[in-house]
């Protein structure tokens, strides 16, 4: 029986299942966002969701707590200094998961398991830049572009005489 039993064991042991947790989470840290089984996606979002909430106070502690479940330096040093500030002022759901489909060769559920505040396209609050359209800019010639950049060349050329 498997009651009161709430995460799931993903058909591995013990030391594999966070072994491999912390190595998705470590990835996740570290490049944005990763494609994965839907069941790996949501064991990874149980794993990864408390961690993103400790590293909001960069402590000494929390850095040593959030250490032992990740053991990679460099993704720890990437969720406090970078992570952490784009979180700061969101209070959990801090990754999404988006289904891709099914994989080629087994059949298997896909999906695309991603930190929301690095995503531009589903975010609408975030501070977008100005987007390029499919058509070149209008460039202009020497004279009309920048009558003073001209002027400056003739006076610093006066100046060199």
């Amino acid at each position: 029986m498997r009651h009161g039993k709430k995460f799931n064991h993903l058909g591995r042991k013990t030391a594999h299942r966070k072994s491999m947790l912390a190595n998705m989470a470590c990835s996740l840290i570290e490049h944005k966002r990763i494609n994965t089984t839907v069941a790996k996606a949501k064991a990874l979002r149980q794993y990864v969701e408390p961690l993103l909430t400790k590293s909001k106070n960069d402590t000494t502690h929390n850095r040593r707590v959030v250490f032992s479940y990740l053991r990679n330096k460099y993704a720890i040093t990437e969720l406090f200094s970078e992570v952490a500030v784009k979180i700061a002022d969101r209070p959990g759901g801090y990754v999404r998961i988006i289904k891709l489909g099914n994989r080629q060769g087994d059949n298997a559920s896909m999906a695309m398991i991603e930190l929301v505040d690095y995503n531009d396209t589903y975010n609408p609050n975030s501070k977008k830049t100005k987007k390029s359209t499919r058509r070149g800019k209008k460039t202009a010639t020497k004279q009309e572009a920048a009558p003073e950049v001209v002027e400056a060349e003739a006076t610093n050329t006066e100046e060199e005489a």
